[in-house]
């Protein structure tokens, strides 16, 4: 008979338990599956782990690890095969909440670029903007078709100690992980084809149709012609499985930059046939490499003459250069404003507290009590340079307070929160594990949230850091249709 640890002091203590109720019997939209598991037995589903590793393994499924040297680790997608369930009503006011913060993170952009009311008003300060890495003065004044900059966003949502949805950060600039998203759903129905029987489980394998969708809305000579590549740093980029999977799976080219080509303010694609003119970039490559002429003018990975193109309107390029600015970890402390400054709406989906060093009185907090809080940098990611002060040493701590006060206008804090935990299978049996969940939402003609996500889990017991690059694994996330699992 399986079972998961647990007490009611312990869960009191380490965050809210998205399978247990309060008596610690299974929630409601879980119960089928668990009495399937309780039913199968720990050696069926060990077989099935085994099952699914191979096949993931056999596809190639992987991602790579860079430690201090340049070389990378490959190593198979780490799937933990438990899905995690989110009932149809709870998914409900998260797609929501996500279409609003998407909505006016990109009427942000289109202010910050153009007349800047936001920060003439007072709502945003103007220091944060101009101070920031990512703000390109370059791009002042330029018009992406139909003002969408955001095309395809990555919001990671976590819940607070009495279930309460909030959101941790936001990924505009190349949000990655939703190949990964697909490719456990496939594994899922292939290893467990009996679990999709009991529920009404939402599709997410469609998201490439949905994704060549919104990227041909955005040419400028019109959907039916519009010829689409992704533009890739190439193969040495952790994420470039994702790259070629997408490339695969939309029907359009994977391409390097030395494979586009500038003239006469058209971008073409060399082919065996000769040009091919380019009206959408998927560019899965940072601002700075984009075009040498305009930002960094060592880069080899991009295309010069890219940016005059786009300046003209002959390009579209997704995500629109520049929206780095909208998802620094400082202006996500801003979010809120921005939402009722756009759309004079309250947030659906609060951020998780958050103190801004910039500010001298928030500051003195945060190096008063480093200890207890999660300090991030403003533009890292992947769990990178960031201090989580109750696992820290005195002399992390020290460090930490040096760099804050050298530039406080690089780092916030966050409280510690205790996130959420889901059924894992383990070597010792199922318990419970922290996670966290990226949804990924498409902007086209019309804003659209992907069912589910990208649920990352902290593998090692205890960890609450649930990146890949830092230990961490994956689950499938099951959205479940309306009256599904009740």
């Amino acid at each position: 008979m399986f079972s998961i640890q647990s007490s009611a002091s312990a869960a009191q203590a380490i965050g809210f338990h998205e399978f247990y109720r309060d008596d610690f019997a299974p929630r409601d939209h879980y119960r089928l599956l668990w009495d399937h598991i309780r039913n199968t037995g720990q050696v069926s589903l060990e077989e099935k782990v085994h099952e699914a590793h191979l096949a993931l393994q056999t596809e190639g499924v992987t991602f790579t690890v860079y430690r201090d040297s340049d070389e990378g680790i490959e190593r198979v997608w780490p799937f933990d095969l438990l899905p995690r369930i989110i009932p149809a009503a709870e998914w409900a006011a998260i797609e929501a909440g996500l279409k609003q913060r998407v909505r006016a993170l990109n009427l942000f952009l289109k202010d910050i670029y153009n007349n800047q009311r936001i920060l003439k008003d007072g709502i945003v300060p103007v220091e944060l903007i101009y101070q920031g890495r990512d703000f390109r003065p370059k791009l002042m004044d330029i018009e992406p078709p139909h003002d969408v900059y955001t095309h395809i966003a990555g919001i990671d949502i976590v819940r607070g100690g009495q279930g309460e949805y909030l959101v941790l950060e936001d990924n505009l600039r190349t949000p990655s992980g939703v190949s990964y998203l697909i490719e456990n759903r496939i594994v899922e129905r292939r290893i467990l084809p009996e679990f999709f029987n009991k529920y009404r489980v939402r599709r997410v394998e469609h998201y490439p149709a949905l994704l060549i969708d919104a990227l041909r809305y955005m040419s400028p000579r019109g959907k039916e012609q519009a010829v689409v590549v992704v533009l890739t740093p190439g193969i040495y980029n952790s994420a470039y499985f994702e790259h070629t999977f997408l490339a695969r799976e939309m029907g359009v080219e994977l391409a390097e930059g030395r494979d586009l080509v500038v003239k006469d303010d058209v971008v073409y694609l060399k082919t065996t046939r000769g040009l091919r003119r380019v009206d959408v970039v998927y560019r899965r490559i940072d601002d700075d490499f984009l075009d040498p002429r305009v930002f960094n003018p060592d880069s080899m990975l991009g295309v010069p003459g890219l940016m005059d193109v786009y300046r003209s309107g002959q390009l579209a390029i997704a995500n629109a250069p520049g929206t780095g600015v909208a998802d620094d970890k400082v202006i996500y402390a801003y979010v809120p404003k921005i939402i009722r400054y756009y759309l004079d709406e309250d947030i659906i989906i609060p951020n998780v507290p958050t103190y801004v060093c910039w500010d001298e009185k928030e500051r003195e907090y945060v190096l008063a009590n480093l200890d207890s809080l999660v300090v991030k940098p403003a533009a890292e990611s992947g769990g990178y340079g960031m201090l989580v002060g109750p696992h820290s040493t005195k002399k992390e701590r020290k460090d930490f307070a040096g760099r804050i006060r050298e530039n406080p206008r690089n780092y916030i804090a966050q409280p510690t929160l205790s996130l959420s935990r889901v059924p894992v299978l383990t070597e010792d049996g199922i318990e419970g594990r922290h996670v966290d969940l990226r949804p990924f939402i498409l902007y086209g003609k019309e804003i659209y949230v992907l069912p589910g996500g990208l649920t990352r889990v902290a593998l090692r017991k205890g960890s609450l850091v649930v990146n890949s690059s830092q230990g961490g694994g994956y689950k499938d996330t099951w959205v479940l249709s309306e009256g599904a699992g009740d």
